[in-house]
């Protein structure tokens, strides 16, 4: 009797294993998440979907919903035991994310349950993003709250360089004001003169040296503080346009027109792809990314049909997986990590056929 009931346990376990539904395609999870579908994303995580699956872009979905500014979406994941300090494959983290887009009330919502205001050594911080894209009212609470005016980016940048490289006065103001250090340097030698100077911001270049230093830098030639590389924002037209067919595609409504529409407005603005020529010195060499475990799987494929994949510091679909879909997301993201690359004289041609590829997608 005894034997029989083990075996109708054991039975029982092997039911309720077989009957566990596979893992979402990561380009499926991402799309669902970034289009607020709580009810899908939510009968995922009741099914034993770890709350820090990571999609085929930008993240998890913690990450995703901060980068949208969905704080619904961001307390089902952190309910389920989603990481906030979780970085990913970018050395980013959701409150970065949250920062980028100016989501305040996401950011405010992150620091509340854990989020780093300041992270320890070269790291992109919250105050960075936000500087970087001109969100004034945001660095100042940042500031209030307590970010370090100093901070380091991966190649040594600091708020108040990036400051003087997108020429915004306001914001420089509010970190001299608490204390930013004008002398520091990036990891090329750059103060934030030079970068002020290198951009032709010369009020604000005014604004962060003493007139001695202002002086000799006014009569420096122009070619000595480096060339300007270009890192403009994605102007409102390209958000509006993803907007829109992020909620066509929630409705199910055609969106051939606005894909075209896309298409253009990214043309128009990216313009011709420049070759980045870099000196040695103002070479960095990318730091060693961590490996991690993707799983993937279509819910159609019969049992077994998932594959388990070790891949170094990126997330990929898997062969077997479907060709990857491009969401308004994916475009957004690409945009994003061009202008971050350029901010930091990288070169950008992998981030831009990557762009190329996600537009073929979009067709």
């Amino acid at each position: 009797m005894k034997a029989l009931q083990k075996i109708l346990v054991l039975t029982a376990l092997l039911l309720a294993m077989t009957a566990q539904a596979a893992p979402p395609d990561p380009v499926e999870f991402g799309a669902t998440v970034e289009r607020g579908d709580l009810r899908s994303v939510k009968a995922w995580l009741d099914e034993g979907l770890t709350a820090d699956f990571v999609a085929d872009r930008i993240g998890t979905g913690l990450m995703i919903a901060a980068w949208n500014g969905n704080i619904e979406m961001m307390e089902l994941f952190v309910s389920r035991g989603a990481n906030p300090r979780r970085a990913n494959n970018n050395g980013e983290q959701p409150v970065q994310l949250a920062a980028w887009n100016g989501h305040v009330e996401a950011v405010r919502w992150l620091l509340a349950r854990g989020a780093t205001l300041n992270r320890e050594g070269k790291n992109w911080n919250a105050l960075h993003y936000a500087v970087f894209n001109g969100h004034t009212g945001l660095a100042k609470e940042l500031v209030e709250r307590g970010a370090d005016v100093n901070a380091r980016s991966p190649n040594g940048s600091t708020p108040l360089m990036m400051a003087a490289r997108e020429g915004r006065e306001d914001i420089a103001k509010l970190l001299l004001e608490n204390g930013a250090d004008t002398k520091a340097k990036s990891e090329w030698g750059d103060t934030a003169l030079t970068f002020a100077m290198r951009y032709d911001h010369i009020k604000l270049g005014r604004m962060i040296s003493t007139p001695e230093e202002f002086e000799i830098a006014a009569k420096a030639p122009k070619e000595s503080f480096g060339d300007a590389s270009r890192s403009v924002a994605a102007p409102t037209k390209i958000d509006d346009i993803l907007r829109q067919i992020r909620e066509a595609n929630a409705t199910g409504r055609e969106t051939s027109e606005l894909r075209k529409q896309l298409h253009a407005a990214i043309a128009e603005f990216r313009g011709p792809a420049k070759p980045q020529q870099l000196t040695k010195s103002r070479y960095i060499k990318p730091t060693p990314l961590p490996k991690g475990i993707v799983i993937t799987a279509n819910r159609a494929q019969p049992q077994g049909g998932e594959k388990v994949e070790l891949v170094p510091g990126t997330v990929r679909v898997t062969p077997n997986s479907p060709n990857p879909v491009t969401t308004p997301s994916r475009i957004a993201d690409l945009l994003r990590q061009i202008r971050v690359a350029e901010a930091q004289g990288l070169p950008t041609d992998g981030l831009r056929r990557q762009l190329d590829e996600a537009m073929q997608n979009l067709k």
